[in-house]
């Protein structure tokens, strides 16, 4: 099976669409930019989404849901805002069908126009905004933690599935708090179970940094990313994490009553990752052979294969073994089609990205052992069935660790050192990855660069240390380092 995916050193971005169809992730859909998710790619999206889910009730977060249409009044009250999303807006004018006079179909109805034209939703500040206006009174009220888990719209041409797409799923996370520093300890608290989520479920190592201001969210004062390096040496922003200061709670006039009886604005957040996340696992861990999906996100941890079919004896002890991998919390089921011979439904786990296969025929009940293959590494091995889920736990464990350390050695050889323009070039052009340069600060400078090589700052790392230089490119000093990268 593996024959009908393209190899990645043949051609990378066919070799992601090949392996996103194939594993059956998604499908195009009749809507231009628009994809379907098909179940194993929603399957993988809702284990992501239970697990943030878990971490965000954890720290006090609660869920709702707010409205999908946006008044466009209010888009504008925000400059910066509107400005960021403006050419990227689907927008709803009439409420009405009628049918053709001409016999042609159904038309808009004229009449029905909407005295105010409606935004459908590209993030949901706003509206969330204008609501807080109504929710908050007093010191009482906060902080307001809520979350909301929702499907957005932004109007993109050029799309990939989970990459980009004119609409795709997310959480949206918006908050309101008394101060400033609360509110950016709240921002640092999501960036930190970002962080924690990509690299311990998702197995991805990722980079903690801060945006320049030319690439901060529409209407953040500050925003916090978590970049990632994929196979390909791009790199992706995973996801991102906002403090907004004043400038929603200005806009909506959003005040509260302080214990001293005063009247201040309060302070906001914005965070959100989206189904981006099951593109990234995509391509951080598959290979050429198909899906790869860690341990902790995969819908089935072990297949059960009998082998050559599912006769009756050898499906009570496939049963068995079954129950006891569930008692011990793992999600496995038993392939027992009997249409399929074992060598296709091997080619076809193993392109679906299962963890573990676990093969079992009668030779095998004989010695009393059944044999079990690693999808990460394709290792074989016999394993005694009195221990046998004891050791798929174990090796449920290795196989999380090895995804993530594998990855963290590719992304950290790939970050590259580099001090003038011309080893940037070189460095992008036959080594890629993320390179670590000065940068004078300004934007100038930063489109610059873009226009010259289509690489772009993608955070200024967290733990940076204060290195006096020169910029890359102008020459002029700098303080820091900056990472750059092509980037999806």
């Amino acid at each position: 099976m593996s024959k009908v995916i393209t190899s990645r050193e043949e051609n990378y971005s066919q070799w992601y669409n090949d392996i996103v169809k194939k594993a059956g992730l998604a499908d195009h859909s009749a809507v231009r930019g628009c994809m379907v998710i098909k179940p194993l790619g929603y399957a993988i999206w809702e284990n992501m989404k239970a697990e943030l889910d878990k971490a965000f009730k954890d720290t006090g977060h609660v869920n709702a849901y707010f409205p999908l249409f946006i008044p466009k009044s209010f888009l504008s009250k925000e400059a910066q805002h509107v400005e960021g999303f403006a050419k990227e807006c689907a927008v709803v004018t009439h409420h009405r069908l009628m049918n053709d006079p001409n016999g042609n179909g159904v038309v808009v109805d004229p009449s029905a126009k909407l005295e105010e034209e409606l935004i459908v939703r590209p993030t949901s500040e706003t509206i969330i905004w204008n609501t807080y206006k109504d929710w908050i009174q007093s010191y009482r009220d906060l902080p307001l933690l809520i979350n909301q888990w929702a499907n957005v719209v932004r109007w993109e041409m050029r799309t990939r599935p989970f990459l980009r797409t004119a609409e795709f799923l997310w959480q949206e996370g918006h908050t309101a708090h008394a101060t400033k520093e609360e509110a950016i300890k709240e921002a640092e608290l999501i960036h930190e179970i970002y962080t924690r989520f990509l690299e311990d479920t998702v197995g991805i190592p990722i980079i903690k940094g801060a945006k320049t201001p030319h690439e901060r969210f529409a209407g953040a004062e500050e925003t916090f990313t978590v970049e990632a390096l994929m196979q390909d040496g791009k790199a992706l922003q995973a996801g991102t994490s906002h403090f907004l200061g004043q400038n929603f709670a200005k806009a909506f006039d959003v005040k509260y009553l302080t214990d001293a009886n005063k009247e201040e604005y309060v302070w906001a957040t914005s965070w959100g990752v989206t189904t981006r996340m099951v593109g990234a696992m995509v391509m951080v861990h598959s290979d050429d052979e198909g899906l790869v999906i860690p341990p902790k996100l995969a819908p089935t941890q072990v297949i059960i294969v009998p082998i050559p079919k599912p006769k009756d004896e050898l499906m009570v002890h496939a049963k068995k073994i079954a129950e006891e991998l569930k008692q011990l919390g793992i999600r496995c089921k038993i392939d027992d089609d009997t249409k399929k011979r074992p060598g296709f439904k091997f080619a076809e786990h193993e392109m679906k990205g299962t963890p573990i296969r676990i093969g079992i025929g009668q030779r095998d009940l004989d010695k009393g052992v059944a044999e079990v293959a690693r999808r990460d590494t394709k290792e074989k091995m016999s394993i005694p069935l009195n221990n046998l889920g004891t050791e798929i736990q174990k090796l449920l464990s290795e196989i999380q660790t090895n995804l993530f350390n594998r990855s963290k050695t590719f992304r950290d050889d790939r970050i590259t050192q580099v001090d003038t323009f011309d080893e940037f070039k070189e460095t992008l052009e036959n080594k890629g990855g993320f390179i670590s340069a000065h940068w004078d600060g300004s934007v100038e400078t930063e489109m610059k660069v873009k226009e010259l090589t289509k690489a772009t700052i993608r955070c200024i790392p967290l733990n940076n240390q204060k290195e006096r230089g020169k910029c890359v490119l102008s020459g002029k000093p700098s303080e820091q380092r900056v990472l750059f990268a092509k980037a999806y």
